[in-house]
């Protein structure tokens, strides 16, 4: 079930964004005038398929790793002359530029949406209120203080933690300064401080950039009280039972449950002898963490159990840490299409950084990561499968659109030299150009997938 989970879950993902990119091609196909032969959702041989009304073929395919749309076009076989005006090498330049272009804008139409869907039915987030600042650290010394909440970064809103580490992001391999907007507790008006930065985190592998900047979270305090325990987990299987109060680990007193989710995170398949209070009696039993891997590519440690909810709580964070995001229909459009530009630039700029080497290209993920993380996504709930597949059909959209022949974006780049030079290249030049093409993503296939199996 665990390795039948992540499968499903990169079939359903891909599944979606693939068939939204090839109906953005063959919805102004048809309106084009083009004949589609086929609409395949994956590749290879069908598992399934059925033809509509105007002879069109759609099609399930065995390989769900993406998707194509099949037009009449006389180099790729005969048309009979009856049908020559419906074949897709017949059409005018503006035409085919705008069925190839079609892609790719589906993939921005559909984050704008799914950001959109989010937006309007909410969703609730931590306030990114600093928890303690490290000594000597970048942030430190640009003078940010705990209890105080990174309001923006770069001029950006942080209404999240999420939102603070996707705008550090942005500024991988940067040299300058970082501005960030700090407000105290009980204050409105926030203060700018300016971070310095030299190349920062240039080259590293899965950067993390607040912890970077010598800034840890805001944690409330939570005895560290079982609430619930997990058939079949590690905490089960020891002995642990719901209100059994932890009061140490090898010996280390544990005073708060993040303390001991820390050590238990970071003791996969390691023995721990911990202590607990059960009634009157001390207790000690030997715990051993059961290794889980996660999305952000590490292996903790895992023991099938929850803390204790303060009783009349319904979460462990005070209400004034907990934010509820929620628009109308017109602001949450706003909000979707400012998301969606911002994870454009984000995208665009990482091809840049990597391009020039400030980002290494070990962060380049392939299926595997992309099947844990959407796992991991559609068990967290609505928001965050929607936040993940925006992000990725931005992303689908974007690489789509690269001047690589092959992809759409080398269709485009041909078609925009044949407007300038008012005849099309050489048949010799295009397939010079595909050659190319194929051997560049192929290569970026590989080191893609041989990332993911170094993680695993």
């Amino acid at each position: 079930m665990e390795f039948l989970q992540p499968v499903l879950s990169l079939i359903i993902t891909l599944g979606i964004l693939v068939t939204i990119h090839e109906y953005g091609h063959f919805w102004v196909a048809r309106r084009c005038g083009v004949k589609v032969l086929r609409f395949s959702v994956g590749f290879g041989k069908p598992i399934f398929s059925w033809h509509d009304r105007q002879g069109t073929e759609y099609a399930i395919a065995a390989i769900p790793l993406g998707g194509y749309v099949k037009m009449l076009d006389e180099r790729e076989g005969e048309v009979s002359a009856d049908q020559l005006h419906l074949a897709f090498n017949r059409q005018s330049l503006f035409k085919r530029i705008a069925i190839v272009a079609a892609g790719p804008i589906a993939n921005f139409i559909f984050a704008v949406f799914a950001y959109w869907l989010m937006f309007l039915l909410g969703f609730t987030v931590i306030v990114p209120v600093v928890g303690s600042v490290d000594e000597a650290s970048l942030a430190a010394n640009a003078g940010i203080k705990a209890n105080q909440e990174i309001v923006a970064i770069d001029g950006e809103p942080t209404q999240s933690w999420q939102d603070v580490n996707l705008n550090l992001l942005n500024r991988l391999g940067d040299t300058g300064s970082v501005e960030v907007s700090v407000k105290a507790s009980g204050k409105y008006s926030p203060e700018n401080v300016s971070v310095d930065i030299n190349e920062w985190l240039s080259g590293q592998e899965m950067p993390n950039p607040i912890s970077a900047l010598g800034i840890h979270t805001y944690r409330p305090s939570i005895p560290p009280v079982i609430g619930v325990v997990s058939e079949g987990g590690g905490a089960a299987s020891a002995g642990v039972l719901p209100n059994d109060q932890i009061i140490s680990v090898n010996g280390t007193p544990v005073d708060d449950w993040m303390v001991f989710v820390d050590i238990v995170r970071s003791s996969a398949n390691k023995m721990l002898l911990v202590e607990v209070k059960r009634g009157r009696d001390i207790k000690t039993i030997n715990l051993v963490p059961q290794p889980k891997s996660l999305s952000d590519d590490l292996v903790v440690g895992y023991i099938g159990a929850g803390v204790q909810k303060p009783k009349g709580q319904a979460s462990m964070w005070p209400p004034e840490m907990i934010r509820e995001i929620h628009y109308g229909p017109i602001d949450a459009l706003g909000a979707a299409l400012n998301k969606t530009r911002a994870d454009t630039v984000m995208t665009l700029s990482s091809i840049k950084k990597m391009i020039e080497g400030v980002i290494s290209v070990k962060n380049l993920s392939g299926p595997i990561t992309i099947a844990r993380v959407a796992s991991t996504t559609i068990e967290s709930g609505l928001e965050s499968f929607l936040s993940f597949l925006a992000i990725l059909s931005v992303s689908l959209g974007v690489l789509n659109l690269l001047p690589i022949p092959v992809l759409d974006g080398g269709h485009l780049l041909y078609y925009f030299v044949e407007l300038i030079r008012g005849k099309p290249l050489s048949e010799k030049s295009q397939l010079l150009g595909l050659k190319i093409g194929i051997s560049l993503i192929v290569m970026l296939m590989l080191v893609a997938f041989y990332n993911d199996l170094l993680r695993l």
